[in-house]
């Protein structure tokens, strides 16, 4: 056993007690933790949902979101130009029809609310920002979930495929420049390509929810589209206690040619993210889900916690785990702050 030297203090020390290793040194001034920062947030990696609501002539808030409104026309195009002035990446649109049905046929008519708003977004900043649609049944159907139900009143994978195909199709003709596949049937990414492709949309891109987790974390997000969801959707969306099958989704994503994959919600599935981010050839974005936003504005109204320091801590911590872009209800007011500072 080899004897410490006399005077050492152990390894890393001085002559005395004193350490010589001292990480603190990069902490020490505003300048230089600001050179140090090894995450940085800016606008471009941020983008915003908003909720369309059709047949309305004011914003209707959003009870258990506060701040978040379903838009009607005209609050959605100021909003639109104010997102662009704030230079965030994008916005990813959700139509909420007036009237629903078994098949969702709103979400494929050219003169439904999303398609509709699709037209507005790109008319007003398609050049400014990226126009997103969201791809999924579950605003438009009277049961309230992602993809049509056969006679025993199940999930049908493959007959919700055929109508993904149509939803795919009406969004890219109104000018929707990236289809945010979010109902978690299989082969939707492969079955959205071909469809895209045969029509010759070959630039439309298509962002695969890969890692999407049937999550109490939706809750408020069920009232910003008025949902009639009964039963729940564990059948397709993932269980939240499995990581590896989470990397699996992603991968067949990818394989089957996604553009860029997701993983939502955000905060408790960071492991997932960053194993996403390590293996994944595409980017790899998060989705900072209705939950995690009305929790914080929650506690912050109790005085709980310091809102803004949480929202960039939040974010923060969805990117250091590796989502090169997040969805987030904050997108323009957290751009438009850090323009302020």
């Amino acid at each position: 056993m080899s004897e410490q030297r006399p005077g050492t203090g152990g390894l890393g020390h001085g002559p005395d007690w004193r350490p010589v290793i001292r990480p603190r040194r990069l902490r020490s001034t505003p300048a230089m933790r600001r050179l140090t920062q090894q995450t940085r947030l800016h606008p471009a990696e941020l983008i915003l949902p908003m909720f369309v609501r059709d047949s309305v002539d004011e914003p209707v808030p959003i009870g258990s979101m506060p701040g978040v409104v379903q838009h009607s026309l005209d609050s959605f195009r100021a909003e639109l130009q104010r997102a662009a002035r704030a230079g965030i990446g994008g916005v990813m649109l959700f139509g909420v029809p007036e009237r629903k049905d078994a098949t969702g046929s709103g979400a494929t008519e050219p003169q439904g609310i999303l398609n509709v708003a699709t037209r507005i977004a790109v008319a007003e900043v398609g050049d400014a920002l990226v126009v997103q649609t969201d791809l999924c049944l579950d605003e438009f159907t009277d049961h309230g979930h992602c993809g049509v139900l056969d006679a025993a009143g199940r999930v049908d994978n493959d007959a919700s495929l055929l109508r993904y195909r149509d939803m795919a199709l009406a969004q890219a003709d109104a000018g929707s420049a990236l289809l945010g596949l979010s109902g978690m049937m299989d082969g939707q990414v492969r079955a959205v390509r071909d469809a895209l492709d045969a029509a010759g949309h070959f630039d439309t891109a298509i962002l695969g929810y890969a890692a999407k987790y049937a999550s109490a974390f939706y809750g408020p997000f069920r009232e910003a589209v008025q949902s009639s969801l009964q039963g729940d959707r564990r059948s397709y969306q993932l269980d939240p206690a499995n990581r590896r099958e989470g990397a699996r989704e992603v991968l067949l994503d990818v394989e089957e040619g996604a553009d860029v994959v997701m993983v939502k919600p955000a905060m408790s599935y960071l492991d997932v993210l960053a194993d996403a981010a390590a293996s994944s050839p595409v980017p790899v974005w998060a989705y900072q889900v209705s939950g995690e936003y009305s929790m914080v504005e929650a506690a912050a109204a109790h005085g709980w916690i310091d809102r803004e320091r949480t929202i960039d801590e939040t974010l923060l911590g969805i990117r250091r785990a590796g989502a090169d872009a997040v969805l987030s209800y904050w997108a323009i007011e957290a751009a438009e702050r850090w323009a302020r500072a």
